[in-house]
């Protein structure tokens, strides 16, 4: 028999849920299904582009939704000036990073939509570090800026065509590669020192700042240095600053996102547990004027880690026919005032794991057994 308490992982849903309606982000709903044609037209932006598929009545053919994403865009209109923020905590329907089979995994995460300026990046990106601070485990959350990591790659020279090499290259932290694979493009020695200079980089803000400023003004676009020095200095200065990492290796796909991007690991994890960043180019693809940040958190990943209890309860309470109800009732309502989950039962069953039994006799309580 299993206890009424919720799940590690259900518990964080409800956490997170709880943080966006804090900072004014509305829920989104969306139906199960939607045109196959939307996610095949951007499976390089979906995290697997595995698919479940099926015919409607109506000869049109559909998918259980892989990804929440692209719906709320396609479901969304500009603003003007205005920015929509919305989260949403959705089943969605992809093969799982754990059982690399196909599974339903609830997927929370937020978006902003609009007019995206310094503030609404910077309050995304925080409720980023919130999200993962509420996991429970030590955690990092590493921000990149492909607005400048592009401009250092133009600035070196490689052609349009190989910059998505280029990318796999920092994105996988093969920069003896990356160094090759330039070198064989004829560029200047001194260039590519710089490139995987930069590709290399990784550290606190007080480590990686002052580099950025010292050898890619002039270089990077003026506009995109000083923004992420702002938001990297005012996260660097608030609750949890401590977890911010600075890794231009945190790269995604060019063809949907630019500017920052940004990813959360656990420790214990292999893969990254939060994913998300400016994805304006997917906006441009999908014929939208808004700009776009946001984040997902893969809750799939935290199986293992969130484990759940040894226990399916804290406290089995044991009474008989006999037993005087308003002092079991008055014991169990004790219980859950001291923030334990108890079972009440007339006899113990073998299917029952619990930290401590208790027995009513004689309108007394005794404590039979104890493993906490």
């Amino acid at each position: 028999m299993k206890s009424a308490q919720l799940l590690p992982s259900e518990n964080l849903v409800f956490l997170l849920r709880e943080i966006y309606d804090k900072y004014g982000y509305s829920r989104y709903k969306m139906n199960k299904f939607e045109e196959y044609d939307l996610y095949a037209k951007n499976k390089d932006f979906l995290i697997s582009d595995s698919v479940i598929t099926f015919t409607d009545t109506n000869g049109k053919l559909l998918a259980l939704k892989p990804d929440v994403t692209l719906s709320i865009v396609k479901n969304t209109k500009d603003s003007g000036k205005n920015v929509q923020k919305l989260y949403y905590n959705e089943n969605v329907y992809r093969v799982s990073k754990g059982t690399h089979s196909f599974k339903e995994i609830t997927q929370v995460g937020l978006e902003a939509i609009g007019d995206i300026d310094e503030y609404t990046i910077l309050e995304v990106v925080s409720l980023a570090v919130k999200s993962l601070v509420s996991t429970g485990e030590n955690c990092i959350l590493e921000i990149s800026h492909l607005g400048i990591l592009s401009d250092v790659i133009n600035y070196v020279g490689v052609p349009k065509g190989e910059t998505r090499k280029v990318f796999h290259f920092i994105g996988e932290k093969n920069i003896h590669e990356l160094i090759a694979f330039c070198d064989s493009l004829g560029l200047e020695n001194r260039k590519i020192d710089l490139l995987a200079n930069t590709a290399k980089i990784y550290g606190t803000a007080e480590e990686v700042l002052p580099w950025i400023r010292e050898n890619l003004t002039g270089i990077a676009d003026e506009k995109n240095i000083k923004t992420f020095e702002n938001v990297i200095n005012a996260l660097n200065g608030g609750e949890n600053g401590e977890i911010i990492r600075i890794d231009f290796s945190a790269v995604d796909d060019i063809r949907y996102y630019n500017g920052f991007v940004f990813k959360g690991f656990a420790e214990g994890i292999p893969q990254s547990v939060l994913s998300g960043g400016q994805y304006d180019a997917l906006m441009k693809n999908m014929k939208r004027k808004s700009g776009a940040v946001g984040f997902a958190v893969y809750l799939d990943s935290f199986e293992n880690a969130l484990s759940v209890s040894d226990y399916d309860v804290d406290v089995l309470l044991l009474y008989s026919e006999n037993s005087d109800i308003s002092i079991v009732k008055k014991e169990a309502e004790k219980i859950i005032a001291d923030g334990k989950s108890v079972l009440l039962q007339r006899e113990k069953s073998d299917g029952i794991k619990y930290r401590t039994l208790l027995e009513e006799k004689d309108g007394e309580v005794i404590c039979v057994e104890n493993n906490a």
